[in-house]
């Protein structure tokens, strides 16, 4: 009986009034007061209250084993994500190198702080694949055209070719970016691109070479260095106007000299066509007329 009347509801005349008082809090027990919105009751077999922080940081530990470190330069995973690129990334990004245009910025538009090396690095190697095969088309129809030019493939200009691409490639952007660098610090407001959006750009850059190698280098160089003096002008204006004309200039020069090269190494001129001798007509001796000789008269 004792155990029924503890079960028992009992009614306290305190609890209508507390509540009519102060209606949006509960009453607790121990005659405190919280408010309503803030009760949390905790159901658990075992009365642990601290078994939700558990959780919450065995949670934690696992996604901090989980998460991989960061590998080291010298291993194959660090350059992984420097080829992680789609093929539409691929191709906008040449789509924007071969239509520059005042205002249009490569690095922001197309670029979009997620520089890659898989364009460049077979841009390069295509270019310098087609230099080194349309330097051999070349000889051979030089030969066509003079039996006495000797043709033999020339396979060291796939040598001298990737070498020079590749060398254009990584030492203009590199020294490009060490001197906005060390402007940076003569101009604080001057923010220069990173190495890699630098290289990135200049490879590029490079597509419009292959398809017009046998058209005009000249419109290919036009457009190259277009690209190129949109995408730095952004950077270099916050310089002296002497040092922005003299970096563009730079910049715009050596592109010129890497297309003239090129072109008088790989693209050698092809002689002439032989002109047909003239038709000359068969020479005849000149036919020699003798006169009759005068008449004798009869007295001789």
């Amino acid at each position: 009986m004792a155990a029924a009347d503890e079960l028992a509801f009992h009614e306290f005349e305190e609890a209508p009034n507390l509540l009519a008082q102060t209606p949006n809090e509960a009453t607790t027990r121990g005659d405190q007061l919280v408010p309503q919105r803030h009760v949390a009751v905790a159901m658990d077999s075992g009365g642990s209250y601290g078994a939700e922080d558990e959780v919450e940081e065995s949670d934690k530990t696992a996604l901090l084993q989980e998460e991989k470190q960061q590998p080291g330069f010298w291993t194959f995973g660090y350059y992984q994500s420097f080829f992680d690129v789609d093929t539409a990334q691929v191709l906008d990004r040449i789509k924007g190198s071969l239509l520059p245009r005042p205002g249009h910025n490569f690095v922001r538009h197309h670029l979009r702080n997620r520089p890659d090396l898989y364009g460049p690095f077979w841009i390069c190697a295509t270019l310098a694949f087609v230099l080194a095969v349309t330097g051999n088309l070349t000889l051979v129809l030089a030969q066509r055209r003079d039996p006495s030019i000797h043709y033999s493939p020339q396979f060291h200009k796939v040598t001298v070719a990737g070498t020079a691409i590749y060398c254009y490639a990584w030492l203009v952007p590199l020294a490009l970016w060490g001197f906005l660098q060390w402007r940076k610090g003569v101009r604080e407001r001057m923010g220069p691109y990173t190495f890699l959006e630098t290289v990135c750009v200049y490879g590029y850059s490079l597509f419009v070479f292959i398809p017009t190698v046998w058209l005009s280098g000249a419109l290919a160089l036009a457009l190259s260095a277009a690209g190129l003096v949109f995408t730095l002008w952004p950077v270099v204006r916050e310089d002296s106007r002497l040092a922005a004309v003299l970096l563009l200039s730079v910049v715009v020069l050596l592109h010129a000299l890497l297309a003239t090269g090129c072109k008088f190494y790989f693209f050698q001129p092809l002689p002439p066509e032989p002109a047909a001798p003239p038709h000359q007509a068969t020479s005849q001796p000149p036919t020699v007329l003798l006169s009759p000789p005068p008449p004798r008269s009869a007295a001789a």
